[in-house]
């Protein structure tokens, strides 16, 4: 009997799990609740294939008809259609558990708040410097939907997964996973602390002893989830020698994951800046050397890797004026690193939509640093607020991004650094934080 799966969403994420999944055969319901979708030009997504669309509410007739549903990770799980197919017994599942049950070979699942992406592309670059056959997936900007069928039994993948996508998993097993650190993000979503923290462990569901997680040893909570998992945990971090672990020494990574103390780098090698890349280099390294890359490999790759887009991106020099896309500093804490990688005087761009994040830490890091702010979006208001009761008072107000970069300019004098590191999302002004940091460099050169 032929499959029927609803897909949910009509985005990147439901358009890569639809693909996906009508090419093993299985007939498809793509849903989205926009009832004002083209239609047309979604079904185009599709040359040669049969795909049925709806809009708008979703029949019961549908629901009758589906053996389960492939969620897009923006849809929360308390709208309507979902508690409906709950009840009628559908499994809903997330678009990487659906990718997982048609991949091969071997997974490793990295998450946490911050520094997702820089440690997944890292590791995916060790990945490719060493296997034959490698994938770079998930949150990065390739749907894990789009490369599953291509991937043999020799294949290794590293996978940038988010709580949205961990919320719904089910047989979702990676041989390697890591939680880089756990700090506030997505509340209005999750609800509490606790439920986030919950969803993001999540990742390690399935793992037993022959696994392994790499988790951040500077991390409170993860120090005493570690205790609990039966993987083999590797551990990272920047403060002190971890016996068995990587961590930082002076000015140099040391491994002991192989039993013997092993200088792996030096961090003035590297060409991605602050303690906090410092991390993402650490567990990056612990991933692969879990995945069997030797050290060398390891070691090479490090000092090779570049800084991924809209991350402490630097963008160019003018005027004695270095400027830095941070644009994917969507929360307070990822923003504190933006700011505490700064080594000089800086102006910066913040504010956005409003995700219910406290600013305190964050503005307590900018008052040290931060020569002027600059602050945009609906969370501009809240933020100054919240600066001046604590004593900082350089605050003006754009209105757009191309208006935040010519204020920035302004403010700016040589030997000082402009950042847009925003400690907001994205939503309401751009579409996601990488036409926000598109934008930030367009305005920025000439």
């Amino acid at each position: 009997m032929e499959r029927t799966i609803l897909v949910a969403g009509g985005g990147i994420s439901g358009i890569g799990a639809a693909g996906m999944l009508l090419d093993t055969g299985a007939s498809v319901i793509l849903y989205d609740g926009n009832e004002d979708l083209d239609q047309e030009a979604l079904r185009a997504r599709f040359p040669g294939k049969e795909i049925r669309i709806v809009v708008g509410e979703l029949p019961d007739e549908v629901i009758r008809q589906v053996s389960a549903c492939v969620i897009s990770p923006g849809i929360p799980l308390k709208v309507p259609f979902v508690k409906q197919l709950k009840a009628a017994g559908v499994p809903v599942w997330s678009e990487i558990e659906a990718a997982f049950r048609h991949g091969k070979g071997r997974l490793a699942a990295i998450t946490g708040t911050n520094g997702k992406t820089t440690t997944t592309a890292l590791t995916g670059q060790i990945f490719g410097n060493y296997f034959e056959s490698s994938f770079v997936v998930g949150n990065i900007g390739t749907a894990y939907t789009k490369e599953a069928l291509r991937m043999t039994e020799e294949s290794v993948t590293a996978a940038e997964v988010s709580s949205f996508q961990l919320e719904t998993i089910d047989t979702f097993h990676p041989q390697v996973s890591a939680i880089l650190n756990l700090t506030p993000d997505h509340l209005d979503r999750h609800g509490s602390m606790e439920e986030y923290i919950r969803v993001k462990e999540l990742v390690t569901k399935n793992q037993t002893e022959q696994d392994t997680c790499v988790l951040n040893h500077e991390d409170e909570v993860l120090r005493a989830f570690g205790e609990r998992l039966p993987a083999r945990v590797f551990w990272f971090g920047s403060r002190r020698r971890i016996p068995g672990g990587i961590y930082l020494e002076g000015d140099w990574i040391v491994s002991e994951l192989s039993g013997e103390r092993e200088p792996v780098v030096k961090t003035g090698e590297l060409q991605i800046l602050g303690v906090h890349n410092y991390e993402n280099a650490m567990a990056a390294a612990a991933v692969s050397f879990a995945m069997g890359v030797p050290m060398e490999v390891i070691r090479k790759t490090l000092r090779e890797f570049k800084a991924v887009e809209h991350r402490i991106e630097f963008v160019t020099e003018q005027g004695g004026v270095a400027y830095y896309n941070d644009s994917k500093g969507t929360n307070p804490d990822a923003a504190i690193q933006g700011i505490r990688a700064m080594d000089r005087p800086t102006v910066l761009i913040a504010g956005g939509y409003d995700k219910g994040s406290d600013y305190r830490e964050w503005l307590l890091a900018c008052k040290e640093r931060v020569r002027e702010l600059i602050l945009l979006g609906a969370t501009a208001e809240k933020i100054a607020r919240e600066a001046e009761e604590l004593g900082f008072t350089k605050i003006r107000f754009a209105s757009s991004m191309e208006e935040a970069v010519g204020l920035a300019k302004d403010a700016a004098e040589p030997g000082d650094a402009v950042l847009l590191s925003p400690a907001c999302a994205s939503w309401g002004m751009f579409k996601n934080y990488e036409e926000r940091g598109r934008i930030f460099k367009g305005s920025v050169l000439p």
